[in-house]
């Protein structure tokens, strides 16, 4: 190991092992997590007394310093030379400062401590809300000493799908001391696939404008009328990428007739096992050579950006935006279509693209229903 390597390693104990018992952590990812169904979740988020709001409190104590202990043996298991990178190691300490705040709270006895409890978990939502953007920049930093992809490409599957998971759980017993119409903690019980799309088509369209001048129109058919429980949560975070995807091909493949672009399709397709939604576009398709790694995270020296346009075309985001709502979370660095696929796969479901070259593209989101015929998803 060279004088350089010693002090990285050097630094790298130095900031990490500052802030944590190591033995508690290493006990802590010893444990299982328990992963809950959305049923559960549903059925059990009220109560006439809060008794329910005590009880989910006491799940999160138990159960989140668990998952963020497995993250970080994840982190601590990274190569050496891409651990010691400083927004990585920023990362791995954003976790261990959860894990120290978390394992130290006391039990929850009451609705006193409960409501101490809500505002150490606002808080730490409030500090991870960037984890995705800074791993995609370390990772970039680093790329060159990326030896095994397969092995980062895990490491990402694991921590970006966990920290969905641990958001949603977060989120949802925040949620639950509001009364909110047709909604129990996160689960909206009458979810509407096609207000949820047109909430983003919205969205998307603007930015769209904002970049291009004009933005493609969007028809939605198919089971427009369909309403069932569902957690919007991860369609926030889906819809708009592949929907700045479409639009993004279809001006980009339409630059001499900005004013006069194909439409753009989505059909919804629901029925009692799971729910579809395809997006069909008009912007030219996917070339052969890419087709393969569009769901791949981009982040190594061949796949750069720079060294070939095409993928900064595809996969960046139209503007360096959209920092904004619920968006934010998978902006640039070509994160936003593996990063949807990942979330896809986690809730039962699967993320696919049929290109076709010269023409379009048409993806396919399918997601598992929460109470249909088959097994649901945990979280």
């Amino acid at each position: 190991m060279d004088q350089h390597q010693l002090e990285l390693a050097r630094e790298r104990s130095k900031t990490v092992t500052s802030f944590y018992n190591q033995s508690a952590i290493d006990a802590a990812a010893e444990k299982p997590s328990v992963r809950l169904t959305p049923t559960t979740m549903l059925y059990s988020g009220r109560s006439q007394d809060g008794s329910h709001l005590l009880k989910s409190a006491r799940y999160l104590h138990h159960e989140l310093p668990v998952r963020i202990a497995h993250r970080i043996k994840g982190f601590r298991s990274l190569p050496f030379i891409i651990g010691c990178n400083p927004t990585i190691l920023h990362v791995h300490e954003l976790y261990i400062r959860a894990f120290q705040k978390l394992s130290e709270f006391p039990p929850i006895k009451d609705q006193e401590e409960e409501a101490r409890y809500c505002q150490l978990v606002r808080q730490l939502l409030d500090d991870h809300k960037d984890v995705v953007t800074l791993l995609a920049e370390g990772l970039r930093e680093c790329r060159r000493h990326i030896q095994d992809e397969r092995l980062i490409r895990l490491f990402l599957d694991k921590t970006l799908t966990s920290r969905l998971g641990i958001r949603m759980l977060a989120t949802h017993h925040l949620a639950l001391h509001e009364d909110k119409p047709d909604f129990v903690g996160i689960i909206c019980t009458r979810l509407s696939p096609k207000k949820i799309i047109e909430k983003w088509v919205d969205f998307a369209r603007r930015l769209c404008e904002h970049k291009y001048g004009n933005a493609p129109q969007v028809r939605v058919n198919g089971h427009v009328a369909a309403r069932f429980p569902f957690i919007p949560m991860p369609l926030d975070y889906i819809l708009p990428e592949l929907l700045k995807n479409a639009m993004r091909a279809t001006m980009e493949s339409h630059l001499d007739t900005p004013y006069n672009v194909p439409d753009i399709v989505i059909t919804i397709a629901n029925n009692d096992i799971d729910l579809i939604i395809r997006i069909s576009d008009r912007g030219g398709g996917i070339p052969h050579d890419l087709v393969e790694r569009v769901t791949d995270y981009h982040f190594t020296t061949a796949e750069s950006s720079a060294q070939d346009p095409r993928l900064c075309g595809l996969f960046s985001n139209m503007v360096d935006m959209s920092n904004s709502g619920q968006s934010g979370p998978m902006h640039g660095f070509g994160f936003g279509l593996p990063t949807s696929r990942a979330y896809a796969e986690y809730l039962g479901g699967s993320l696919c693209l049929q290109s076709l070259q010269g023409i379009g593209t048409d993806v396919y989101l399918r997601l598992r229903h929460i109470d249909g015929r088959e097994e649901s998803f945990r979280i």
